[in-house]
């Protein structure tokens, strides 16, 4: 199965240098993207109601320390290619999203219910290690296009 790294890779390369931040949300809405579309995840690895927002910490262990990521510089990894089925749902995800800053994609999570559902009731700044429920996440966009 493809991994988070997989669509990490994919997305640098095809969107260029970015923020670590801006990163992890589009791998987010990648995966919102595929559980609305067809009911399935791109990947297992699981997201994490950070206060700055979802974050992988399976995504997070490659870039820890970086601020900006260019294509090639996930740590330790080996990515595979990711199928052109999977090509076209992040493109239809990402296509719009990429136009956006890692803190506008924040804070477009941020008034989402799947990041709110697993935040509960911690406060703002408070640290989170909660999951966001790949559920919660198929539900609310399913409903809530991304685009």
């Amino acid at each position: 199965m493809t991994t988070i790294v997989d669509v990490a890779d994919y997305i640098l390369n095809k969107y260029g240098t970015m923020t670590t931040m801006k990163l992890q949300k589009l791998t987010f809405y990648a995966q919102a993207q595929a559980l609305a579309v067809t009911g399935h995840p791109l990947f297992e690895e699981d997201f994490e109601a950070w206060k700055g927002g979802p974050v992988s910490r399976a995504l997070y262990a490659k870039h820890r320390g970086m601020f900006l990521i260019h294509p090639g510089e996930l740590t330790g990894t080996s990515p595979q290619p990711v199928a052109k089925r999977e090509e076209a749902i992040i493109g239809s995800a990402c296509d719009s999203l990429s136009a956006l800053t890692g803190n506008q994609l924040s804070r477009r999570t941020h008034s989402e219910k799947p990041w709110q559902e697993a935040r509960g009731d911690a406060l703002p700044n408070a640290a989170s290690s909660e999951v966001i429920s790949k559920e919660s996440m198929r539900r609310f966009y399913a409903d809530n296009p991304i685009v």
